[in-house]
């Protein structure tokens, strides 16, 4: 396919001012406020983009109009990091925008080996390979997948319990190569693309409006009434300027009145609601104060907190990592961001350790190979060099006169993870709590992004979520995104919600990684194919 003479030189002299256009409508199209609703600009964002890229023969020139794009659209979405750590947000901006720039190199190869049409039919598998790639090794922010932009979207990404968010992404980047494909094709096509984009448009509402009036809702398996306790105080403070007794008389205080508005079956603190290792020997004080605490309110309390393991007498750390060592014990220990369950009158715990670590904020990636790498951390106040849990592991109420409910607690940045939050479902998580911390950020949009990538996890896994903040967002959603309930940010308020629980296994929780896969397989085959299909015509012409 040939470029039109007058869209190449139009994008040609505008190339950079059009590749900064597409970083502009990304940026602009993801999750911001919730009164702020520009996710549509997310469907032509990427064209400007690939016109300019479309006829460019050097490598270099590709890289950067794509790197310019990718960088303003991780500016704009993502600066708000800066103000937790400003070197960390820095680099969290330039690596993400070079990560992003892989497949629009991937699209220069196919379309010098096959041709721009090719190029274009494969660049969203191109797109949503790449996208899962990413996510599967520790460097990963993988905040910025495109799906991610339409989370706030609920009429048009119910499908997303069919194929997830990489399936989001597929549908944008398809709509955006058919616009390109509209505008070089000419009047003569104008009418065969425009029926193909308004179908493109009509299919996702249909489904929706099917799913979400839909008698007896996502599967539903009674309820269940939890109180959120959102304390409201400055992270960067917490760890410091209180005691262990004024964090938990805060937490005593908030819980007693949540309990006489609602006689609750769950009780949810946020992430290290106790900033002190409360498992440890010599606190062995609070841990029988706050059992007592239990048993004055009749309810199981799930909390975040800061946890401590020690290896025996000459063994290594208990988790991947270089670990930490005690002189006085001569061991080695770990510490971890984890949470745990009490149940009144149960003296056994249930403990999860967080496994999906921010990078370089609270672990930095591979110092179990590399431990020198450690020097490279940008950890805020009370967190960092945590330790790696061993993996998803579920936890289980038994309230009174009912059969037991499981629930899966995530934490945090575990939430963006798609296939990770799909692993609690399969086995036989029947509800999502999420306890976070999102006060590093002031009053910026992070938190909200937070909270709009947390509700696709609801959507693909037709499960409700209970999410705990310390600061930022507390909210109750239910299985389609919605939301049930929610407190004022910034404020020391108490969240009575209830939520209801789920058995069923969407499509896209049995399958998490189908697309996904897929489309790397068909990228891998199109530019080998095209590269070894290049290399026999020179040998033939040779």
């Amino acid at each position: 396919m040939t470029v039109y003479p007058k869209a190449a030189d139009r994008f040609r002299r505008s190339a950079y001012a059009s590749s900064l256009l597409s970083g502009v409508l990304l940026a602009v199209s993801f999750p911001s406020y919730p009164s702020i609703h520009f996710e549509l600009l997310a469907w032509v964002a990427l064209v400007p983009l690939l016109l300019t890229v479309a006829d460019d023969p050097s490598s270099g020139s590709v890289f950067r109009k794509s790197y310019a794009a990718m960088l303003a659209y991780s500016a704009g979405a993502l600066w708000w990091v800066c103000i937790a750590t400003l070197p960390g947000g820095i680099m969290t901006i330039a690596a993400q925008a070079f990560f992003m720039t892989v497949p629009f190199m991937l699209f220069f190869l196919c379309n010098r080996f096959w041709g721009l049409r090719r190029a274009l039919v494969a660049f969203p598998f191109m797109q949503v390979g790449w996208e899962w790639l990413y996510m599967q090794q520790d460097l990963s922010l993988g905040w910025l997948t495109l799906g991610n932009s339409q989370a706030n979207l609920n009429a048009m990404v119910q499908y997303a319990d069919i194929t997830g968010v990489w399936g989001i992404s597929f549908w944008l980047s398809s709509f955006n190569v058919l616009v390109v494909l509209a505008v070089l094709g000419g009047r003569r096509l104008l009418v065969p693309y425009a029926g193909a984009l308004l179908a493109m448009v009509l299919a996702p509402l249909a489904y929706s409006a099917v799913v979400l009036h839909a008698p007896g809702g996502a599967g539903r398996a009674g309820t269940i009434r939890v109180s959120l306790v959102q304390p409201d105080i400055d992270p960067y403070e917490k760890w410091d300027r209180y005691t262990g007794s004024e964090t938990l008389e805060l937490y005593y205080r908030l819980t007693g009145r949540a309990v006489r508005e609602s006689r609750p079956d769950l009780v949810v603190w946020p992430e290290t609601a106790l900033p002190f290792f409360i498992l440890d020997d010599g606190n062995d004080e609070y841990l029988l104060s706050l059992r007592r605490a239990l048993s004055l309110w009749r309810a199981p309390l799930l909390t975040g907190f800061s946890d401590i393991v020690y290896a025996a007498p000459g063994d290594a750390p208990s988790s991947a990592g270089p670990g930490k060592f005690d002189r006085q014990s001569g061991r080695f220990y770990e510490t971890y961001n984890a949470s745990m369950l009490l149940s009144p009158g149960v003296d056994s715990l249930q403990v999860y350790r967080k496994v999906r670590l921010v990078p370089f904020a609270e672990r930095v990636p591979y110092t179990e190979y590399f431990p020198a790498l450690e020097q490279l951390t940008f950890s805020l106040a009370g967190v960092g060099s945590w330790g790696r849990g061993p993996g998803p592991s579920l936890m289980e109420l038994h309230p009174a006169d009912r059969k037991r409910v499981r629930i899966a607690n995530i934490i945090c940045y575990e939430s963006i993870f798609p296939g990770y939050v799909s692993e609690f479902v399969r086995e036989g998580a029947e509800l999502l709590t999420l306890v976070t911390n999102d006060g590093w950020y002031g009053t910026s949009y992070g938190p909200w992004q937070h909270l709009a990538i947390g509700r696709l996890r609801c959507i693909e896994n037709r499960r409700a979520m209970a999410r705990c903040a310390n600061t930022g967002v507390t909210e109750c959603i239910d299985p389609f995104g919605r939301t049930i309930a929610r407190v004022p940010w910034w404020e020391e308020q108490v969240l009575n919600a209830e939520l209801p629980l789920g058995r069923e296994l969407s499509f896209y929780t049995s399958h998490p990684d189908l697309l996904p896969k897929v489309c790397v397989a068909v990228s891998l085959l199109v530019v080998a194919s095209g590269g070894i299909g290049r290399l026999s015509l020179r040998a033939r012409r040779s």
